[in-house]
């Protein structure tokens, strides 16, 4: 299995194409099925965090005014990163400010991105919605912190990730050895009524 890096931005609107700078980033490197280590930061990119977006984070514009600079946080994110692969929950999110980010600071951007939540949606067809809050409860598992902060939310995303790990082994009885980053990010692009056929095939049954 490889390691990845899940990553969780905060941020201040829905796309760096509008002008929107992240306000956090977290960073969650997992090998195998265990988190061995974290980052995780506050930055000032000198934008403004609407009143609405500060209470669903909790993140004020006093809190960044003395947050690290947004070059000096993503330039550690980088490194903390190296080659790693990514993993986001909404990679189509994240990977846009990842992009963006490592573009300010003229460093290259294309690592392989994988979605938890396009995952999700192959694995647990039977949910109400794919929502990391929803998997979080519907799954069993624990959030630790609050709900849409960085650090909180890409740790639950990890244990997202472990668990379509072993459902992975148990419901489909895909061998450990077969589950890898280019399974998974075969996966995610199988369309759903695809899904059992792509399964049995990784299981070498025709």
């Amino acid at each position: 299995m490889h390691a990845f890096v899940v990553i969780d931005f905060e941020t201040s609107g829905l796309s760096p194409a509008y002008g929107a700078r992240p306000t956090e980033v977290a960073l969650v490197r997992v090998e195998g099925r265990q988190v061995v280590d974290r980052y995780q930061s506050l930055m000032n990119a000198g934008v403004r965090v609407p009143p609405d977006i500060q209470a669903l984070t909790g993140i004020t514009n006093a809190m960044l005014r003395t947050a690290p600079p947004a070059a000096r946080v993503m330039e550690e994110a980088a490194r903390f990163v190296g080659s790693t692969p990514l993993l986001a929950h909404n990679a189509a999110f994240d990977s846009k400010f990842w992009e963006a980010e490592m573009a300010r600071l003229g460093r290259p951007a294309g690592h392989p991105f994988l979605c938890s939540l396009l995952l999700a949606r192959r694995l647990y067809p039977e949910l109400p919605n794919h929502k990391l809050g929803t998997l979080v409860s519907s799954l069993g598992l624990t959030m630790e912190g609050r709900a849409h902060r960085a650090l909180a939310d890409a740790q639950a995303t990890a244990e997202v990730l472990f668990h379509m790990l072993d459902t992975l082994e148990t419901r489909h009885r895909l061998p450990a050895q077969r589950i890898h980053l280019e399974t998974l990010a075969r996966l995610q692009k199988t369309p759903a009524a695809k899904v059992g056929a792509v399964m049995g095939e990784l299981r070498g049954e025709g």
